[in-house]
């Protein structure tokens, strides 16, 4: 079972140790004060077992929060132009970064200020003076239950006999990262792959040899992904996708040409397909640079087109266009 970093009694561990075994790297904060001495004060507190950014007004820190993706914001209420309740209620909007736990770290002190940062969305609020231990525990706290749900919500998105992010994922990551490469200008890809003649495969092999053949595939595509954005999922079936962020026609192509014959080289016998005798599959490319008048379905539906036209040509590789 994989350890949710949990004590014995069933409480959130707060150790470092526990946080960077949930993470896979050193959690990151982002400090957002206009004084820069409020600003260093937390860094020399986190700056030893944090990936610490800094922002001293509200826009360039939401700029931050969509390019660097931080694990929790510690948030200075009072800043010139977009305050830290404004800034706190932005990111609650933001279907990308609503999941940033906010902690404000301010010098008022009543009540009044403490509701409105809760009903902001925050989860916590730090009255300055600060103590440095007492921060740094709140912050180990509240990483410690963001990082748990997160994986638990991951857990809900697998799918169950391969592995890989399922259908639902999918069509949760895909619009926000279309909707990340219309802000920036960057291409966005899309892969679909089917294994071909599966339901012949299933019928000839059965059904258990089938599910050890789609996992054996989702593997084989598995490892032809080198960057921790890139997605692939179970779309449907025998059917896979993979979204390529920041990706050209040309990277896309090539990616879904290695996956092709990635899943030849497992050479799983299959007597009945048309397209060789060992397992293989179609695969269907998209390129885009999103703009105004093209939404994400399109996207979907041109790789679609080009996946039925790999198969009309044969099966067994990849078409590709750009939109």
């Amino acid at each position: 079972m994989e350890d949710l970093g949990l004590t014995a009694d069933g409480a959130p561990a707060h150790d470092h140790g526990s946080l960077l075994r949930l993470l896979g790297r050193r959690p990151r904060l982002l400090l957002v004060d206009d004084q820069p001495l409020n600003i260093q004060a937390l860094y020399q507190v986190f700056s030893a077992d944090y990936q610490v950014f800094m922002s001293t007004h509200a826009s360039q820190a939401l700029a931050l929060c969509r390019d660097r993706q931080p694990d929790l914001l510690l948030l200075d209420v009072e800043m010139p132009g977009m305050d830290g309740y404004e800034l706190c209620r932005e990111l609650k909007r933001s279907p990308d970064l609503r999941g940033i736990p906010v902690i404000f770290v301010t010098a008022h002190q009543d009540a009044e200020a403490e509701t409105r940062g809760l009903e902001a969305g925050a989860v916590d609020f730090i009255s300055k003076p600060f103590n440095a231990g007492v921060v740094r525990a709140r912050v180990k706290a509240q990483l410690s239950l963001k990082l748990q749900s997160d994986l638990l919500r991951r857990l809900a998105f697998l799918d169950g006999l391969t592995g890989l992010y399922n259908r639902r994922h999918f069509d949760e990551r895909f619009e926000l990262e279309f909707q990340r490469a219309r802000r920036t200008g960057a291409p966005l890809s899309l892969v679909l792959a089917d294994v071909d003649f599966f339901k012949r495969y299933n019928d000839h092999y059965g059904h258990l040899a089938g599910d050890d053949c789609l996992r054996r595939v989702a593997l084989a595509l598995k490892d032809c992904l080198k960057r921790p954005g890139d997605l692939l999922s179970r779309y449907g079936g025998e059917e896979f996708a993979c979204v390529l962020p920041e990706t050209d026609l040309a990277g896309a192509l090539a990616v879904a040409t290695g996956m092709e014959q990635a899943v030849r080289e497992q050479q799983m016998a299959h007597a009945h397909s048309d397209a060789g005798a060992e397992v293989t599959i179609s695969l269907g490319v998209a390129c885009v640079q999103p703009h105004a008048g093209i939404e994400s379905a399109q996207l979907i539906t041109t790789a679609d087109e080009q996946l039925y036209r790999a198969k009309a040509q044969g099966r067994a590789r990849a078409c590709a266009i750009q939109l």
